[in-house]
């Protein structure tokens, strides 16, 4: 009998929101936390209502860590805006910039025309250096001109996108690198992701070119009262079991925490990751420099 290999989960973080009322240092505190952990990204919002500028916060965070994705939250607004700041934070962290935005009001067509816009933005210059001239006319977005950064470290930073709804699903499929989903019951997240996965084929996309990962909370309680304290509370032995169950059952393919629980991610790095790495579920170092060779999604082809 062969035993099948145990999949790699990923993991990623969330920086508390404008609520939190976070100075710098907490963010810095989370990113080193976060990078010495191993993890993929940490994710920093920005649609909050008297919230920090992520971007920035980001830029700056990029010179205090090394290998730690940065994913900032941004709306689908204008291209050329959009394109440039997130080439200059992908140029500034060599290589580990990724957006997160949800699907604007005014509907879905017009967000993959955003994304559609941007690419053409950052494809605009050669993988040699050379710039050329953009020229997009659709029905939300008309972009002219050359574009003032040149090729991203990454080729195009990492699109996260969430998929709350149906159509936020789609339109992850034909577009997002990363779907975030809220978390749910095991049996939910199982059909849930082999729905979104499911998507990808008629997008001409293979079943890794779109890594799922659940928002989760995760408080660790030695008394091991399992479940009382939410889906992913318990025991640190508990947690990484389960964990690593909704991955090898195919439920999700990482996780990313909100760390307002006592402990916040301190615990988590030092009590659950161990044990993952223990297991084989989760890495020992980074093997790459950016956070797309972190998520195993290779750079895209270039179309100019």
């Amino acid at each position: 009998m062969t035993t099948a290999p145990i999949r790699r989960m990923h993991l990623a973080a969330a920086a508390p929101g404008a609520g939190e009322r976070a100075g710098f240092a907490s963010y810095e505190r989370l990113a080193r936390t976060a990078e010495r952990g191993l993890f993929d990204f940490l994710l920093v919002a920005g649609d909050a209502a008297g919230g920090p500028d992520a971007l920035t916060v980001l830029a700056a965070l990029a010179a205090g860590t090394d290998r730690l994705g940065l994913a900032a939250g941004a709306a689908f607004g204008e291209p050329c805006e959009l394109a440039r700041r997130l080439a200059t934070l992908d140029h500034l962290s060599d290589g580990r910039a990724a957006w997160h935005a949800h699907s604007p009001a005014d509907g879905h067509p017009r967000a993959a025309e955003c994304v559609a816009a941007a690419r053409a933005l950052w494809d605009s210059w050669t993988p040699d250096g050379t710039p050329r001239p953009v020229a997009h006319r659709g029905r939300h977005f008309a972009v002219e001109g050359e574009f003032t950064v040149e090729r991203c470290p990454q080729g195009h930073p990492v699109t996260v996108l969430a998929g709350d709804s149906p159509e936020d699903r789609e339109l992850a499929a034909s577009a997002a690198d990363v779907v975030l989903l809220p978390h749910t019951t095991f049996d939910a997240a199982r059909a849930r992701y082999a729905e979104v996965k499911g998507r990808l084929a008629a997008h001409g996309r293979a079943h890794d070119e779109l890594k799922v990962m659940l928002r989760v909370a995760s408080v660790l309680d030695d008394n091991d009262d399992t479940g009382a304290r939410g889906p992913f509370g318990g025991s640190p032995e508990a947690v990484a079991a389960l964990l690593g169950e909704y991955v090898a059952e195919g439920a999700a393919d990482g996780f990313v925490l909100d760390p307002y629980a006592p402990g916040g991610l301190d615990g988590f790095v030092d009590r659950v990751v161990p044990l993952l790495q223990d297991r084989g579920a989760f890495r020992r170092t980074y093997t790459g420099s950016t956070l797309r060779s972190h998520l195993g999604i290779a750079a895209p082809v270039w179309k100019g």
